[in-house]
């Protein structure tokens, strides 16, 4: 059987487009591997209706739904390989099943790689955070912290100071005279140290301590961390991928379509910067895309 459409990867973009591509009567299958990137989050914010919910039973509702759909499969599974295959595509998956489809979805998201900081990983999406827009107002007026990891790291000191008192923690790298000067009209302190290592109790974060065993005090830590693509999918089919200081972005236009007629691209590996309402808009732009693409050619 030939679907319409192959979507790789069930979270919020994948999911969104596939729904819109069930309501228009397409047959569509999602593959997906079950690991997506906001697992390690309690809770979702500013997602419209949604605000606080846990973001794990958004998307088993999301699937419950649209299993209801005749035209939707849905298989919990990794896709390996991708190629163009005669006016289509063909997807290989892991388990040894081969899928072919009209049109590409990829929405398989990113994979972050973060500092390796002892104390910092088991609280990554608790109290070590990305963005202060998903998660800041929680930690309102209490000890925030940036953690440096490039120059844009001082634009986000400059924005996390939004919420509370901030301090930009440079991990024994150069500042810029400028921006210690701009950091300083904003009310962010510098500490230049080196970090050695994260403490709390549990997942919640209560310090941070410096090679000289000195130790400030921080609930929430914010980093932009390095990202990469957690599918060789992409580069399989030779999409266009550009560079961004976080990480490669599969490249699309307004439709969602990469540089390869038939695969479009949606959520965190399309665009920057990141949250679930925006990986659900992109959902919904690739699905109705790929719908008129394949009522209009």
């Amino acid at each position: 059987m030939k679907h319409d459409a192959v979507i790789v990867g069930g979270g919020f973009a994948g999911l969104a487009a596939a729904t819109y591509l069930a309501r228009a009567r397409r047959s569509v299958c999602v593959i997906d591997t079950g690991q997506p990137r906001n697992r390690f989050a309690e809770a979702s914010h500013g997602f419209l209706g949604q605000d606080g919910s846990d973001p794990r039973r958004i998307l088993e509702t999301a699937r419950a739904q649209l299993a209801a759909y005749p035209s939707v499969g849905m298989l919990d599974d990794e896709a390996v390989q991708a190629h163009a295959d005669g006016d289509g595509f063909r997807v290989l998956l892991a388990g040894g099943a081969a899928l072919a489809a009209s049109k590409l979805i990829l929405a398989f998201g990113l994979r972050d790689i973060l500092p390796e900081i002892p104390g910092l990983r088991e609280r990554w999406g608790k109290s070590v955070l990305h963005c202060p827009y998903c998660h800041g107002f929680e930690f309102s007026d209490r000890a925030l912290g940036v953690l440096y990891r490039t120059p844009m790291s001082v634009h986000q000191a400059l924005l996390i100071a939004e919420w509370g008192p901030t301090t930009l923690y440079l991990n024994g790298a150069d500042l810029d005279p400028l921006d210690a000067e701009t950091l300083a009209q904003r009310g962010v302190a510098v500490e230049p140290g080196a970090v050695t290592r994260l403490e709390g109790d549990g997942t919640a974060l209560s310090s941070i301590v410096f090679e000289d065993d000195r130790r400030r005090p921080v609930e929430a830590l914010y980093i932009a961390p390095q990202s990469c693509l957690s599918s060789p999918l992409a580069e399989q089919l030779r999409v266009a991928i550009e560079d961004s200081p976080f990480g490669p972005l599969i490249g699309t236009d307004e439709n969602k379509m990469t540089s390869v007629p038939g695969v479009y691209a949606a959520g965190d590996i399309a665009r920057a910067p990141h949250s679930v309402s925006w990986a659900v808009a992109d959902g919904v732009t690739a699905g109705t895309s790929t719908h008129r693409a394949l009522v209009f050619g």
